[in-house]
């Protein structure tokens, strides 16, 4: 990826990282225990946190 994302993403940007098209797979991923850090409403996920959760799901 030739863009430089911040550790600290929002959801779009994290659509971005993780390569999916769609809020509501974003949401699921959510659902599934991927985790949001929340400060004062704004809503960010971590990088390195995105990278964990999908080498969890991995089979």
């Amino acid at each position: 990826m030739n863009e430089k994302l911040p550790r600290y993403m929002n959801y779009g940007e994290t659509m971005k990282y993780l390569n999916i098209g769609s809020y509501n797979t974003l949401y699921k991923f959510i659902k599934s225990g991927l985790k949001v850090t929340i400060i004062a409403g704004t809503k960010r996920i971590d990088q390195q946190e995105a990278d964990k959760f999908m080498a969890e799901k991995a089979i």
